[in-house]
Parts: C-alpha cells; structure tokens; sequence
C-alpha cells in the first residue's frame, strides 16, 4: 500500500498557531469559536503524540538489531507488526477528505420487512453498532427509540461523538438482511429479516449554514416514552419535528429537557437538509444519509447468515467473515475499511 504522507512540520507549526490563539486576551468572549479551536488543538496533539509512539516504536526496534538480543528482536518484531496495522489506518483516514468526515454522527435504524423478527433484528443492529463505538471509545448517545409490539425495536436513532464518527459510519448506510431460524416461529423455520440504517453527520453551528424558517416546520411535543426517569409519561419533554417542505421527520426524547429535545431535534433537521443541499444526486432527498431503500429482498448492502451456515457477506465489496458472533459484537472495522478503500469507488 502507499503510504500518505505525514507533514510534521505543517502540524507543528499549525499547532503553534492555535496555542497563540488561544492565549488571546478575549478568545472566550466567543465560546463556540474557542471550544472549536481547543477541539482543533486536541486534535493536533493527539497526532503529534501518535507520531512519537511510531517513531519510538521504529527506535527501538533498530537498537534491537544493533544489540542482536533476540528477546527485544521479538518484542520489537510484535511492535512493529502492530504498527504497520496503525499506519494502516492513518493512511485510511487520509481518504476520509469529506467536509463533514471528522464531525461526530446520527445513526438510525429502521425495522424493514419481516414483522417481529426485522423488529428485534434493528435492536441487534442497534447493539452491534453500539458496541463498535464503544471499542473504538466513542461517546453514544441514544435520541429516540420506538419499540415494538413483541420484541425488538421499530426504530432507534443514536448519536455517535468521536473524531472521523461520520466518516466511518457512513460506509454502514443501507440494507441489513438477517438469515436465521426465527426464535418468534414456533414451527422453527427459517426467516429472512431486513433493517435499514441512515447515517448523517452532526452539523455544528448549523444555523450559519442552513436557514428553516419558521412555516416550514411543524413542533409537536408529547411525554417520552419507554421505562426509567422520573418525567418519563409525566411530562411533555418529548419533541417531533415535520419538515413540511421535504416530509422529513425526527424526534428526540432522550434529553432531560423539552428546550434541549428540541434543540438536538433541530440539528438533526439541518444536517438531513443540508445533506439534501448539497447533493446532486437524484433523489435528493437521501443526501448524505444514502438512498431511498426498499428494506425489502434485493436492496441488502449486507447479509448476516445464522443458519443453515454462518456468514456475513458484504455485497458491494465481496468481503466476509464467518465469526458472526464477533460481527455482532461490534467487529465491523474489516467491512468498513474495505468499502472505504475500495467500495466506495466501486459504486
């Protein structure tokens, strides 16, 4: 693979920059501009610290050969193996140029065709994405969540906080099939599932970039629902949102508040708008979130196959693995470092 290129110089002297800056008399008299220049400089100083961690790494595995003690040969020869493994990744996430890749992001999975079993297949998804963040040690937040009937869930929508969230996720937008023998069948049959999941990113300062006026949205609030906290049923802090314009709707329940639903509500309007801005695509009304899916047989970007086998295929890039316990689990990183490589040009 060829190796993108890492400029010290330009990070160091960038960094420099942002240090002035932000010893600047008046730089918090503007929050939202200090908060985005310390999230900048974090940035920078955790690459700076990663760079000495693969140059301390190189160091010592060449005074290892100098000294020729096997022992530390070993050690080094482990280390060095894991590195090529982070290089790999740095150099996957210099593809990652979109505008929006390094935002945080929302993710929403919908139950598709097949009752009660696509219903508690979108909350396996829903686990499985959820345990990915967390492997990779990003923050989730859980907006909404509509249950079903029986079990499962109709849909969910979880907000994702860590550098490159939406750039990764992004590559997860789609058609879920699930393959199994249904545990809601009492004859034992084999059932096909499907769920879909939306992904766009989280706009910051949305307001400079997208103006919603007033009639064109419609607030509804009502009492959240689901079990826990003491406003739960008992006051109106839920918010739903109807853009009239396009027919996109969103909702949030899962703040304390009804001003910060409402507030966390708004951002995911603007993203979904923005999205549909600045696409040329079509069927704008995708955007960034993928496109219009028939949760239904043929439109699978992925399959999960429990029964008669084990396998989980990806159909645009042809990668699988059979350790499908593991793919639930949160091990997607395969499936989405291959599209992002060579997928996304694919299609």
């Amino acid at each position: 693979m060829q190796r993108g290129v890492f400029d010290l110089d330009k990070i160091t002297l960038d960094l420099a920059s942002l240090d002035k800056k932000l010893q600047e008399e008046n730089i918090w008299d503007n929050q939202e501009k200090a908060s985005a220049l310390l999230k900048e400089q974090k940035d920078l100083k955790s690459t700076l610290e990663m760079y000495q961690s693969w140059q301390n790494t190189y160091d010592d595995a060449i005074l290892s050969l100098e000294l020729e003690d096997v022992p530390l040969m070993q050690e080094a020869f482990q280390n060095l193996t894991k590195l090529e493994g982070e290089l790999d990744k740095f150099d996957l996430e210099q593809m990652l140029s979109g505008e929006f890749d390094k935002n945080d992001a929302i993710l929403t999975v919908n139950s598709g065709a097949g009752g009660t079993d696509a219903q508690d297949w979108a909350q396996m998804l829903l686990r499985m994405y959820t345990r990915w963040a967390q492997i990779r040690n990003w923050e989730v937040e859980l907006l909404d969540k509509s249950d079903g009937e029986e079990a499962g869930i109709k849909s969910a929508t979880i907000k994702i906080k860590g550098r490159w969230a939406y750039g990764y996720s992004k590559a997860e937008k789609g058609v879920h099939r699930l393959v199994r023998i249904s545990p809601f069948n009492a004859n034992g049959k084999r059932q096909t599932s499907f769920a879909s999941l939306e992904v766009i990113p989280v706009i910051e300062d949305f307001e400079k970039k997208i103006v919603i006026p007033p009639d064109e949205i419609e607030i509804e609030t009502m009492r959240s629902g689901g079990a826990g906290g003491q406003n739960v049923n008992k006051v109106e802090t839920a918010v739903r949102i109807y853009h009239k314009p396009t027919g996109i709707v969103v909702k949030c329940q899962q703040e304390r508040s009804q001003l910060q639903n409402r507030e966390t509500a708004m951002q995911m309007l603007a993203s979904k708008l923005l999205a549909i801005k600045q696409t040329e695509h079509e069927q704008k009304l995708a955007g960034l979130k993928g496109e219009v899916m028939d949760v239904n047989f043929g439109s699978q970007i992925r399959s999960y196959v429990f029964h008669p086998y084990k396998l989980v295929k990806d159909h645009r890039t042809g990668y699988e693995m059979g350790n499908v316990d593991a793919v639930m689990n949160g091990e997607i990183d395969g499936f989405i470092e291959e599209y992002l490589r060579f997928g996304e040009k694919k299609n």
